[in-house]
């Protein structure tokens, strides 16, 4: 860490005698397409965009976005984030509830529980409909919990774990039972259910019971967290790693452990170790190689400008992929619709 040099470059903070200096960071090579000589155009970006998945799960996915801009990136994952519906606990009538946890925390967890079912089947809610309280097999789904925690006389007599000695003395999701509203059975291909049955919802002491009734209501995560399809969306710049000059023996073995797992190798050639830049997607920037002063001028650490590396953790509810694809047709949407009102405009001057 520097400690001195032009007051312009560097951050003092004072700490009783001892002064430490972070050094500004420095921005290189940050043009966008719309600062070349050419200019953007639909033509240009055909030729150059292009989408390669590197990893596909059942709830997760990672995929590089190449030849984009970051606005249009951020634009995604915002949409994923907060603009795709799905179906949440929104209602909860709690008709006894003798467990340690209050009626409104108890409520709370229990929105948080992601339900598998395709958001698509249902329509929003209107507002005048909440004061009559009716479900309404097109926009509501209901569920019931009904447990209650006894003591278990066929345990065996030298346990002592909870589990054993109490019946019921978790309350998991897979408790909720769907009960189905008009001819919702013959709307889903199968049972309507939590995405997970082993959800903790609640611990309970012998006599202590829950009976509740929820309902589900259609919701984006724009207006609360519990609605959002996944626990996380991002994206990150694609790393960019060259050695200047050979790293053999001892020195490239201290130059793989500067980095991320993977993103150097050693390879023998010519009877010697050498160290090789293998895969720089792997790397953190840490950039801990600076640590070494013998390193300072071999490495060079860059970010590629217009490759990004995104990914997506579903909640279950809908798969990563569609997702993705449905964040495009509500961007298309968008655009659609502010041309409509630009032509509007136009028609008006």
């Amino acid at each position: 860490m520097k400690v001195s040099g032009d007051e312009n470059d560097y951050i003092g903070l004072v700490r009783g005698r001892q002064l430490a200096s972070i050094e500004r960071s420095q921005l290189t090579d940050c043009a966008t397409d719309e600062d070349d000589a050419e200019g953007w155009c639909t033509e240009k970006f055909f030729r150059s965009f292009d989408v390669k998945i590197i990893r596909h799960t059942e709830n997760e996915m990672e995929f590089d976005l190449i030849g984009i801009d970051a606005p249009l990136v951020n634009a995604f994952r915002r949409i994923i984030l907060s603009e795709i519906p799905t179906m949440a606990v929104d209602r909860v009538e709690i008709i006894n509830n003798t467990s340690i946890l209050q009626d409104d925390f108890l409520a709370h967890r229990l929105g948080l529980i992601p339900i598998k079912v395709d958001p698509r089947l249902f329509a929003y809610r209107c507002k005048d409909d909440d004061d009559d309280g009716e479900s309404r097999e097109f926009d509501t789904v209901e569920f019931s919990l009904q447990i209650k925690c006894t003591k278990n006389f066929n345990a065996p007599k030298d346990s002592t774990a909870p589990s054993d000695i109490y019946l019921n003395r978790n309350v998991y999701s897979k408790h909720m039972v769907w009960n189905a509203v008009g001819t919702q059975n013959d709307m889903v291909s199968s049972a309507i259910r939590p995405v997970s049955e082993d959800i903790l919802i609640a611990k309970l002491s012998p006599g202590q019971e829950i009976d509740l009734k929820m309902k589900c209501f259609k919701g984006i995560g724009r207006d609360h967290a519990k609605f959002s399809p996944v626990a996380t969306v991002y994206y990150r710049l694609m790393p960019v790693i060259e050695l200047t000059e050979e790293v053999a023996g001892k020195e490239a073995i201290r130059l793989q452990s500067c980095f991320s797992p993977g993103v150097i190798e050693i390879r023998n050639e010519e009877e010697k170790s050498i160290a090789k830049v293998a895969s720089p997607r792997l790397d953190s920037l840490s950039r801990n190689y600076h640590r070494f002063p013998e390193f300072e001028d071999i490495v060079k650490m860059g970010l590629r400008k217009n490759h990004f590396i995104f990914t997506i953790e579903s909640t279950g509810i809908i798969p990563p992929k569609l997702l993705f694809l449905e964040a495009c047709d509500i961007l298309s949407n968008k655009c659609k619709l502010f041309l409509e009102e630009i032509e509007m405009i136009t028609d008006k001057l």
